[in-house]
């Protein structure tokens, strides 16, 4: 008697976890389906594809016209001339703001950062980097750059020119405007004369002259590869 009482209790708790397991499993299937059925992929959802016609709009258009008046960031550029250099399309020959020693003192930064490997600091285009073999950069003290409108040389840092690669993502326009500046600084300080320099000042006698050859002066020879001494740009 007490063996079959005991019999019956074990079959009564088997049966017990058997459905639990059972009622588990249906459990999980159900939250499976639940879930598949509220699953959306991020190629299946509702979205519009250029160039492509919708019904969602009375035109048919997926590509919306852009809203009146609106500006892309960045692209504002309302002054033409500060970002191109350019007037109808020509080189302008003017700042766009007042060349002052600070614009001044800035553009000479970043000259020395941006320009003297090719161009050097005196501007004869015989930089650290062509007395090393690479192809000679343009002296801003030839003939056609002294006469070149400012337009030219922000345009020219803008959009590169020959082999000179633009550098308009490394010098934001500001700066390309200081740079010009003193670009014209280096080329003035070529045929300075007294009247030119403040009260109390002198001129170099004889006067720094870093001119082409054909110009009247001759411009620094090139150091032999192997002689830099860390002396060549001061």
């Amino acid at each position: 008697m007490r063996g079959a009482t005991e019999r019956i209790r074990k079959q009564g708790a088997g049966s017990s976890v058997q459905k639990l397991n059972q009622l588990a499993a249906f459990g999980a299937m159900a939250a499976t389906l639940a879930l598949a059925g509220c699953r959306q992929d991020m190629q299946d959802q509702p979205k519009f594809f250029p160039q492509r016609g919708t019904e969602f709009y009375a035109d048919g258009r997926s590509v919306r016209p852009q809203v009146e008046n609106t500006v892309a960031r960045n692209q504002l550029n309302e002054n033409a001339y500060f970002y191109t250099g350019l007037i109808s399309g020509k080189e302008g020959d003017g700042m766009p703001f007042p060349a002052t020693l600070e614009v001044l003192e800035r553009g000479q930064e970043r000259y020395n950062v941006y320009c003297t490997p090719c161009h050097s600091r005196v501007g004869n285009g015989i930089g650290m980097i062509v007395q090393r073999g690479y192809m000679k950069a343009g002296s801003f003290h030839s003939a056609r750059l002294e006469k070149a409108p400012l337009g030219h040389f922000f345009h020219v840092i803008s959009n590169g020119f020959g082999a000179m690669p633009d550098y308009s993502a490394q010098i934001p326009p500001q700066d390309r405007w200081c740079i010009v500046a003193y670009i014209r600084a280096l080329q003035l300080s070529q045929n300075a004369t007294q009247a030119d320099v403040a009260a109390g000042e002198k001129i170099p006698s004889p006067p720094l002259n870093f001119k082409e050859p054909g110009s009247g002066a001759t411009p620094a020879t090139p150091r032999p590869a192997g002689s830099y001494t860390g002396d060549e740009e001061k």
